[in-house]
């Protein structure tokens, strides 16, 4: 339990590890290959003090939400589909809770938007990766983050009554944006027309009935009378269309405990990861830890939860969410690296052989790893790779390597075990970033013969040694035992000295060269005005329509566009 940056009035706690036997606002149900996850918000479950009312969500409940997912994927394999639905009368998701965002920091609620954004991609990367498929029922009115919510699924029906509808209502009516990716789906995802997508952005009530299918805003329409029938046949129909193994084939799931950490003050330790925090310098440093047994070489089940791949990532994932709750003034991220390579490679080879024979387990493992190291891509803080003596910088802690934002290697020759990298099959397509690349290419991009010889040396999990790793590009920069040390120092304090919010804008800008995606197209521009606009008077001054929803007080705008 952490409490996370707030703002006066707001002081919440929060756990990232929850259970269904602990939900307070989702309700999930099992039913041969189709799954039910009902969303019905206890109002007075909120982290703080506000009214969770008619299903609006807050970061509690959008907590719920990621685990129930990850749960239905891992622990569930005879599960096709999912239908997301809502239990009040007439509401479906009203999105979230505005008097929440009215009274949180400006850091917080970017961060929640962050989080928000990232269940709703995995939401479709279970639908692309798993062949989970997922059914949007909406049984009233979904507005905002609700309906942001529904565009995360593979199709959306429609309750087609006299008040059912969906709805973006931030811009007419808060003066902020649908900050979880709605603006980017309409368009990317549902393929509206942008000038319709104008419209309906600027409608505050929202698009109903025909007119809503027509503007592929939704998919079906059915009746009250036949909506439970509706919803079997279309969440029967997705079904079919997907690829999960089902029961029969895939034997029983694998259960996931929850991640919890032993404290120590600002140290974080797991099995795998340990995480020490220096607020007072605003430094974090994680350290990863490679297998310390040989892990099994015929079914990756045999271990459960605590196969290195899966609790390792788990771990990690934990690290990071804790240090975007709890420590918003920390401004740097050192990673380091340590254990036996020989054990680290055997066990993602193995993983990777699996997972090319089909088996769901193995894959589920995979693409866990890679929205792990998709959501370090995305934290707001500088990350630094130090490749020293001793550490293990192989597989998939090299693709991290290729994509931080400032790497150094101590070249001691003369080290017991000097510094290495070490590439494997893993940055060859197997853990792609946002931008649809792998690392090794989002890295070189532009330079094909750097990507060629290098994927040559992944390709034979070849090993590469201090100064080269400068000359290949794998590393920033290679320093001898009297440089390295100096060098490392001076950026850290030069970098922590810097505008956080300058810094932010580059690394993110940075990140990502190459093609635009829906995904980086979120991230990436959609969160950046978000970004922008949650400072601005006309959103969140005294006057502004944030501050001033839900009193009689009209907003007053600053009329100058800019």
């Amino acid at each position: 339990m952490a409490e996370h940056g707030n703002s006066a009035g707001l002081d919440l706690q929060v756990s990232f590890s929850t259970s269904p036997d602990r939900y307070k606002h989702w309700k999930l149900t099992f039913d041969g290959e189709l799954c039910t996850l009902a969303m019905d918000v206890a109002e007075d479950g909120g982290l703080g003090d506000y009214v969770l009312k008619q299903n609006s969500y807050d970061l509690g409940v959008d907590v719920e939400l990621w685990d129930a997912i990850e749960r239905i994927r891992f622990e569930h394999p005879e599960v096709k589909a999912v239908t997301l639905t809502g239990l009040k009368d007439k509401v479906f998701c009203s999105g979230a809770n505005i008097f929440m965002l009215g009274m949180s920091s400006h850091a917080f609620k970017v961060n929640f938007c962050k989080f928000t954004n990232e269940t709703r991609l995995g939401i479709e990367d279970a639908s692309a990766s798993s062949g989970l498929k997922f059914l949007a029922a909406l049984n009233g009115t979904a507005a905002g983050g609700g309906y942001e919510l529904a565009l995360a699924c593979d199709e959306i029906l429609l309750l087609d009554d006299a008040s059912s509808a969906v709805s973006f209502p931030e811009v007419p009516l808060l003066g902020v944006l649908p900050g979880t990716g709605g603006l980017t789906r309409i368009t990317d995802k549902r393929k509206v027309r942008k000038d319709l997508c104008d419209a309906f952005s600027t409608i505050a009530e929202g698009v109903k009935g025909k007119r809503a299918v027509d503007w592929k805003l939704v998919d079906h329409l059915a009746p009250k009378s036949k909506w439970p029938e509706a919803i079997k046949q279309h969440a029967t129909k997705l079904a079919s269309t997907s690829t999960r193994p089902g029961l029969a084939a895939a034997g029983q799931g694998v259960v996931l405990p929850s991640i919890e950490p032993t404290v120590d003050g600002t140290t974080f330790s797991y099995k795998y990861v340990t995480l020490v925090v220096d607020p007072k310098k605003r430094l974090a440093e994680i350290t990863l830890k490679a297998p310390d047994q040989t892990e099994p070489r015929k079914n990756t089940r045999d271990k459960g939860a605590d196969l290195w791949a899966l609790r390792c990532y788990r771990e990690l994932n934990d690290a990071i969410l804790r240090l975007r709750a709890v420590f918003l003034e920390v401004g740097l991220i050192t990673f380091k690296t340590e254990g036996k390579r020989e054990l680290m490679l055997e066990a993602e080879a193995t993983l990777l052989e699996q997972v090319q024979a089909g088996d769901w387990y193995a894959n589920e493992v995979l693409q866990h790893m890679k929205r792990v190291l998709k959501r370090v891509d995305v934290t707001s803080k500088t990350i630094l790779c130090l490749v020293e003596p001793g550490s293990c910088w192989a597989g998939s802690f090299a693709d991290l390597l290729l994509f931080c934002d400032r790497s150094y290697v101590l070249d001691d020759p003369e080290a017991k075990s000097p510094a290495t990298i070490t590439l494997t099959p893993m940055s060859l397509g197997m853990l792609p970033t946002g931008n649809g690349l792998t690392r090794l290419q989002t890295r070189f991009w532009g330079d094909d013969a750097s990507v060629e010889k290098l994927a040559a040396l992944a390709k034979t999990s070849s090993t590469i040694e201090g100064e080269d790793a400068e000359k290949l590009g794998v590393v920033t920069f290679a320093r001898d035992d009297i440089d390295y040390p100096d060098e490392v120092r001076m950026f850290i304090e030069e970098r922590t000295a810097m505008s956080p919010d300058a810094l932010t804008g580059m690394e993110q800008n940075l990140r990502w060269p190459g093609p635009e995606t829906m995904e980086t197209r979120i991230f990436g521009r959609l969160s950046a005005w978000q970004n922008w606009i949650f400072t601005r008077p006309n959103s969140t001054g005294e006057t502004g329509a944030l501050s001033l929803y839900g009193k009689p007080d009209r907003p007053v705008f600053d009329m100058r566009r800019t």
